[in-house]
């Protein structure tokens, strides 16, 4: 049973790390967006798909910024404490250490148990989720920009083309209109014009290039301001539409394979992006412990002094888990051992800076003369 003040420890602990967690999510997505749009503007995937994409994006990220927002909510909450002079308040009504791990830790299990949930399952699905979407978009004559009943403008080659139906997942056409201008051998401009009974939008093997294969049709070569046009009859004729750019800021494909596969692998890579999703769970749950030691601070200490040490620390750990993660892909290191040691290490720090804040002063004696 949880006492009054264990209930509202939790609940000001929870505020603020949500509070927390919901500024750093509009401040990557912002960043994310712009990355998405940027995407969109090279063709790596389609606009119709760019809001899901970005949502999708986001959710993957939340296994780096759980762990983070955990740690600046507790310090910013425990500090605003300490500096309206709660904390000491408290511990003169006979508030020990225990009565503040406990809410903590209560809610480090909840976090951790998010935290795990998303980087071992979420975030992998998520990236697979979003790489299946773009790959269907892609596929699509609608994702290319062409609705049926209309003229629209050809992507990427300046003609227009009209279609009078086609299947709801937009890889089938009806009856369909297509002209372009070009310049010809001669040099002069022609006008090419193609009619078709049917059409199919297909890709290349790699997924690179996209075209759409018009079935039983008459297509015609104007050159304009001569009368020596040409007609042909066919039985296929196909035309490309823009192409799908590669994005070469793509994530490592490792991220979007699940941890049954990633645990099954040899590759160092996987061993590494393996590692590297089991470690947010501990890190959140080592950040929470190291918080209340670097929150403890006076009423007259500087408001933000205590977060920007925080920061650095917090950065500091970052690196070194980027580090180990960089030696497990390379083959240098064989396990994770290094990271848990790394984890193990942060802990005791933290242990041992709760302990020496709680620990009494030994009282000066003076010697006798």
């Amino acid at each position: 049973m949880l006492s009054i003040l264990d209930r509202y420890f939790l609940r000001e602990l929870a505020q603020t790390v949500a509070a927390t967690l919901v500024v750093l999510l509009v401040i990557v997505a912002g960043s994310a967006f712009a990355q998405v749009l940027q995407q969109v503007a090279n063709g790596s995937f389609p606009a119709s798909v760019m809001f899901q994409v970005l949502g999708l994006r986001t959710l993957d990220g939340l296994s780096n910024l759980l762990p983070l927002a955990s740690f600046v909510g507790v310090l910013m909450a425990l500090g605003r404490m300490y500096r309206e002079s709660e904390m000491y308040v408290l511990a003169s009504s006979g508030m020990g250490p225990r009565g503040l791990l406990r809410p903590v830790l209560i809610l480090g299990v909840l976090l951790v148990a998010i935290t795990a949930l998303v980087s071992m399952w979420l975030g992998p699905w998520a990236v697979r989720t979003s790489d299946a979407m773009v790959a269907v978009a892609n596929r699509s004559v609608i994702a290319a920009g062409l609705d049926a009943g209309r003229f629209t403008e050809l992507p990427g080659k300046g003609g227009i083309i009209f279609v009078d139906s086609m299947s709801r997942d937009g890889s089938q056409l009806g009856r369909t209109f297509v002209a372009t201008q070009r310049n010809g051998n001669d040099g002069h401009p022609h006008l090419k014009v193609v009619s078709a009974a049917s059409g199919r939008l297909y890709q290349e093997s790699n997924g690179g290039g996209r075209f759409i294969a018009f079935s039983k049709g008459w297509q015609y070569d104007i050159p304009l301001g001569a009368d020596n046009w040409r007609q042909m009859q066919y039985e296929r004729n196909d035309t490309s539409l823009s192409s799908v750019q590669v994005d070469d800021g793509d994530d490592d494909p490792m991220h979007a394979l699940d941890s049954a596969t990633l645990a099954r692998s040899g590759d160092p890579a996987a061993r590494a992006e393996l590692a590297w999703r089991a470690s947010a769970p501990p890190m959140t749950l080592v950040l929470l412990l190291l918080a209340l030691p670097l929150s403890r601070q006076n009423p007259r200490e500087p408001r933000y002094g205590r977060l920007l040490l925080a920061v650095v620390s917090f950065y500091l750990y970052f690196v070194l888990l980027m580090l180990g993660r960089s030696q497990i892909g390379k083959g240098h290191w064989h396990n994770a051992a290094p990271i848990w040691a790394l984890h193990a290490l942060v802990l005791l720090l933290a242990g041992w800076m709760l302990w020496k804040q709680n620990t009494p002063r030994k009282m000066r004696t003076e010697r006798p003369a």
